[in-house]
C-alpha cells in the first residue's frame, strides 16, 4: 500500500463524555483527511444520547458495560469493526487542534516510514505548569521515526506509544498480535514495543497535534504510576532489563532545572511532592504480586480489572 492513499478509521471508547467528545467528533469530520467511519466503543449504554451526535456522518456506536470494558480488549474488539488500512486510536479528551491532524499523523505511515504514529500532546487552557512542562518533555516540537535500535539510547522511552492519539496500520497491528485481550494500561505501549521487536518502526508525529492534558493530584499520579507498574511487570518480556526509572529522574531534573532558571521557585515543592507520589506508585505497583489484595485495590486507578481478575482466577 505504500504511496497510495489509505483509508482511514477512527476509534474512540468513551464514558460519560463532556461537551469535548462532541468537538472532537465535529473535527475529526472537518479534516483533509476524514475518515472512512467512527467507531465509538461507548461504555455504559445508558449514558449515550444519539441526538447530540445526529450530526456526525459515517458514526459507528458500539455499547460495552464498565464490567466489560479493558483497555486491551475493548480497543481489540474495536479494531474487529474497523475496514481502513489504518486504525486511528482516540481518546474522548482529546481535541484535534486543527484540520490535518489525521493527514499528518499518518503521514509516515502511507509514505512508509513507519507501521505506526503517535500524536503530539499540548496542554489545554488551565494547565498547570508543572503539567503543562510535562507536556514538552514527553511530546517535543521535533518529529521522530523509532526502531528497535533505538532502545540503547532511549531506553523505554523507545517503546514509548499513546492511545490518546495513534494510528496503526492493520497489517503491521495484525502481525504484532494486536492490542492484548487484557490490560490495565500500556496497551499502546505493548503494542509499540512488538511492532519494534518484529523489525517494524513508530513515528511520533511532532506536527499532528492534539489538545490534552490532565491536572491529577499527587494520589491520583501515585495511582496512575502504580497500575504503569503493574502493566510492566506483566510484560517481562518487553520491559525486563530496560529500567524506567531513568526516564522518570530526567524528567524531574529537567523540570527542576527549567522552572529555576524562570524564577518559578513555588513550583519545586510541588514537584517534588507530585514526583515522590509518582516513584512511590510505580514502586509499589512492580511489587504488585506481593501485597494483599486489599492493598491492590487501594492503590490502582482501575479497581473493575482486579474485580475482573480474581473472577478468572476462580474459574
Amino acid at each position: 500500500m505504500t504511496g497510495q492513499r489509505m483509508r482511514i478509521d477512527v476509534i474512540i471508547p468513551t464514558y460519560q463524555p463532556d461537551g469535548r467528545l462532541h468537538r472532537l467528533l465535529a473535527r475529526l469530520c472537518a479534516q483533509t483527511r476524514p475518515p472512512e467511519k467512527i467507531i465509538l466503543m461507548n461504555t455504559e449504554e445508558r449514558y449515550y444520547r444519539p441526538e447530540q451526535y445526529a450530526d456526525i456522518p459515517n458514526l459507528e456506536v458500539h455499547h460495552v458495560t464498565k464490567r466489560e470494558f479493558d483497555h486491551g480488549g475493548t480497543r481489540r474488539q474495536a479494531m474487529a469493526y474497523a475496514s481502513g488500512d489504518i486504525a486511528v486510536f482516540m481518546t474522548q479528551d482529546a481535541v484535534p487542534k486543527n484540520q490535518y491532524l489525521l493527514e499528518r499523523l499518518t503521514a509516515p505511515i502511507e509514505a512508509g516510514l513507519a507501521q505506526a504514529a503517535y500524536a503530539r500532546q499540548l496542554p489545554a487552557p488551565g494547565c498547570r505548569d508543572l503539567e503543562a512542562f510535562t507536556r514538552e518533555f514527553n511530546y517535543p516540537a521535533k518529529s521522530r521515526v523509532k526502531s528497535q535500535e533505538d532502545v540503547e539510547e532511549l531506553g523505554v522511552k523507545a517503546y514509548f506509544c499513546s492511545n490518546v492519539c495513534a494510528a496503526y496500520l492493520r497489517a503491521a497491528y495484525q502481525e504484532a498480535g494486536g492490542f492484548v485481550s487484557r490490560a490495565i494500561f500500556n496497551e499502546d505501549m505493548v503494542l509499540a514495543a512488538r511492532i519494534l521487536q518484529n523489525g517494524g518502526k513508530v513515528a511520533y508525529a511532532a506536527d499532528a497535534c492534539v489538545i490534552h492534558s490532565h491536572n491529577y493530584t499527587g494520589l491520583q499520579q501515585f495511582r496512575r504510576n502504580f497500575d504503569v507498574a503493574v502493566s510492566q511487570a506483566q510484560h517481562p518480556e518487553i520491559f525486563a532489563g530496560i529500567p524506567s526509572e531513568r526516564e522518570g529522574i530526567r524528567l524531574v531534573r529537567d523540570t527542576a532545572r527549567h522552572f529555576a532558571a524562570e524564577g518559578k521557585w513555588l513550583v519545586l515543592p510541588e514537584l517534588l511532592w507530585i514526583s515522590g507520589w509518582k516513584f512511590l506508585g510505580f514502586q509499589l505497583g512492580k511489587r504488585y504480586r506481593s501485597l494483599p489484595p486489599w492493598l491492590v485495590r487501594l492503590c490502582t486507578m482501575n479497581r473493575a480489572y482486579w474485580e475482573k481478575e480474581t473472577e478468572t482466577e476462580e474459574c
